[in-house]
């Protein structure tokens, strides 16, 4: 099939280079804001709202808090993939932008520990788990929007919003490190970190202007014209999630083993690293200078990656990232332990900008090609948003084995994430390559027409 379409060429063409900017700056302003925590909970809130707690431990409660919207995204994957399903992808992307940009409003103008004790942790915790449900719901809604106005190289185009991550990382950070350099380490702890939050309702604006132009995707218009989505509406049809339990147990389950190294990896690059570069002796700003710079060479890495993944397939991108993640994982401690800023930023680099994106950005594509069109939203979210589980759970695992078993611990973390790369290849080999696979079939699976590609 060609890339274009000869009946109506540029409708199509236009509302797919808006699904691809729609789901990568919804990408960039959802994780601004879910990734912004990630970074303030390494460096500022345990100063802030567990101040009753010695560094180490307040380190380990403000990982908890972070962890707290990881176990969200499950659940925001479930309901709003299972509405996704029904009434369509563009609905429930609108809905997830705005709660979540809202959220974030709110963390700005939270009360700290000093101001009104436990209450404030508990709020803070409230805000962290609807943040994990609006991201939950985000992501496969993205994915889609992009995958399936897609008639050709479909990793290229899905994985934007993979992309849309490390850019929200680079605006967190640079909006934080903006913020204290010119407020001041004493006035940021004070009141300066509350300024990217607030931020967020601008995003909020812009990000609902460029996705309020998006179609919705042709391949869910014409299943629920044949009956195969959007059932809701007639007041029939099962359920997405028991489709996918039911349809597809296995994909399901490969899916989440698949994607746990990358996200595992991701936690400890951009947070148990970062807070543990900080209580080594680095500079906060060294730290945030490292992870700005990674951050946005990983941007156009998932792009690359994914692109190839379309020539190559999902398969050999992914394993290679993998293995490589797993040797590196050795390396990654003694380069940022060494006490040199320029081996702590080559190690963030080589891990987060080069060897990550060969395991992440081919999963946009690949998780929607696991499922069919009446169960997707919800297949791949809740396949995703489980394995994301290791990025939010990895911080607060390490921390504890740092608090209980000292000198040591580097070791033992570098090995875990070694185990789960090897889960990974492991996984990849029996899943097996989705790359031809056609994303208009009801039936997803090996047996499954294959996307023309240019």
């Amino acid at each position: 099939m060609d890339s274009t379409d000869s009946t109506s060429p540029h409708p199509r063409n236009t509302q797919l280079r808006r699904a691809v900017t729609s789901s990568f700056f919804g990408s960039v302003i959802e994780y601004y804001d879910f990734l912004l925590y990630a970074t303030a909970s390494a460096i500022v809130f345990s100063k802030v709202f567990f101040t009753d707690l010695d560094p180490l431990a307040g380190t380990v409660a403000s990982f908890g808090t972070f962890a707290a919207g990881y176990l969200a995204r499950p659940l925001g994957g479930v309901v709003f993939g299972h509405f996704g399903d029904r009434l369509g992808r563009k609905r429930m992307l609108v809905m997830t932008m705005t709660l979540m940009g809202t959220v974030s409003f709110l963390i700005g103008v939270l009360p700290t520990y000093e101001q009104v004790g436990s209450w404030a942790a508990v709020m803070l915790v409230l805000l962290r788990v609807l943040q994990g449900v609006a991201v939950g719901g985000e992501w496969g809604g993205a994915v889609l929007m992009s995958a399936e106005h897609a008639r050709s190289r479909r990793g290229l185009w899905a994985s934007f919003t993979n992309a849309g991550a490390p850019c929200g990382v680079v605006l967190s950070t640079a909006a934080l490190t903006g913020t204290a350099a010119a407020v001041g380490d004493e006035a940021f702890l004070a009141w300066g970190w509350r300024i990217p939050f607030l931020l967020s309702i601008v995003l909020l604006a812009v990000g609902l202007f460029v996705r309020l132009r998006v179609e919705e995707t042709p391949v869910f218009a014409a299943a629920r014209a044949e009956g195969g989505a959007g059932d809701a509406q007639k007041g029939g049809g099962r359920l997405p999630l028991l489709d996918v339990l039911r349809r597809h147990p296995r994909n399901l389950v490969l899916a989440v083993a698949v994607g746990l190294a990358a996200f595992v990896a991701q936690g400890t690059l951009t947070s148990f690293l970062i807070a543990h570069g900080v209580q080594n002796g680095h500079a906060r700003q060294t730290v945030l200078n490292a992870l700005t710079l990674s951050s946005a060479l990983a941007v156009p890495a998932i792009i690359g990656w994914s692109a190839l993944s379309d020539r190559l397939g999902r398969r050999p991108v992914v394993l290679t990232g993998a293995v490589a993640m797993g040797v590196f994982s050795f390396a990654l401690f003694p380069m940022a332990d060494a006490g040199s800023a320029l081996l702590l930023t080559a190690a963030l680099v080589l891990g987060q900008s080069v060897i990550h994106p060969m395991m992440y950005g081919p999963l946009a594509a690949l998780y929607a090609e696991l499922f069919s069109t009446r169960s997707r939203y919800t297949g791949a979210s809740l396949g995703y948003q489980l394995a994301g589980l290791g990025a939010g759970l990895a911080p607060l695992l390490f921390a504890e084995i740092q608090r209980a078993a000292g000198g040591g611990a580097t070791l033992v973390v570098s090995t875990v994430v070694a185990g789960f790369c090897a889960l990974t290849v492991v996984s990849v080999l029996l899943l097996g390559e989705t790359r031809d696979r056609d994303l208009s079939e009801q039936a997803a699976g090996p047996d499954s027409r294959p996307l023309a590609r240019s």
